[in-house]
């Protein structure tokens, strides 16, 4: 498609001093060193317009050729969140009985985890992240462009908004995870790529102790 000046509409910035946006960015960074991963949850509600507005902030993610790949599907319904545990963790003894190597279960083995998934019935509320591999618009079929890629930033902005927004989760990829479309009535040009439980951590949750890499070890100057 050739571009024209109607096309395009003025940047609205707001440039920031230098030593607010350290301030900003520090300020930042520590609220994020905060985020982990937690697998006990309270079955405390989330506060209504809470998901929605994180979804909103995902759905913000830059995107090949803007065409926003993504579904964010949300499960409150405990009967649809027992399907989903029966069926992930169906995947999962399969997946520690013979489909993860050696070497992957002994990097999982400090974790303590395994193919019992409680979280998924206990979290208030699931959300189950799609990618589109394409489009069908008037039943024609239309190419999506750097899926995985844009998928991928979003999941990590949707993980961002909900830490920000005061609620925990983890990232959950029962692998094979057909399962989603069925339970969820989803077409074929939608591909189920990650199961994020949210809430708030149960009274007492435990997380492993972890230290995360620095600076140097991350990070190239040139």
């Amino acid at each position: 498609m050739n571009r024209t000046l109607d096309s395009f509409v003025p940047h609205q910035f707001q440039r920031l001093p230098a030593d607010e946006m350290t301030a900003r960015a520090r300020a930042f960074y520590e609220l994020m060193d905060q985020r982990r991963t937690v697998r006990d949850f309270s079955d405390d509600p989330i506060p209504e317009g809470v998901i929605e507005q994180a979804v909103l902030t995902a759905g913000t993610a830059p995107s090949g050729a803007h065409k926003q790949p993504w579904l964010f599907c949300v499960v409150r319904d405990a009967e649809v969140k027992a399907r989903i545990r029966e069926a992930a963790e169906k995947e999962e003894r399969d997946n520690y009985s013979r489909r993860y190597s050696e070497e992957w279960l002994e990097d999982l083995a400090p974790f303590g985890t395994d193919a019992d998934k409680a979280y998924i019935d206990e979290a208030p509320a699931l959300i189950v992240v799609f990618k589109r591999n394409y489009e069908i618009i008037d039943g024609e079929r239309h190419k999506n462009y750097y899926v995985n890629e844009s998928i991928g930033i979003a999941a990590g902005m949707l993980i961002a908004a909900l830490h920000n927004a005061g609620l925990v989760t983890l990232t959950h990829t029962p692998s094979p995870m057909g399962f989603f479309n069925e339970i969820l009535n989803r077409p074929k040009n939608e591909t189920p790529i990650l199961l994020l439980p949210v809430g708030y951590p149960k009274t007492g949750a435990r997380i492993p102790n972890l230290a995360r890499k620095p600076l140097d070890e991350i990070m190239i100057d040139f």
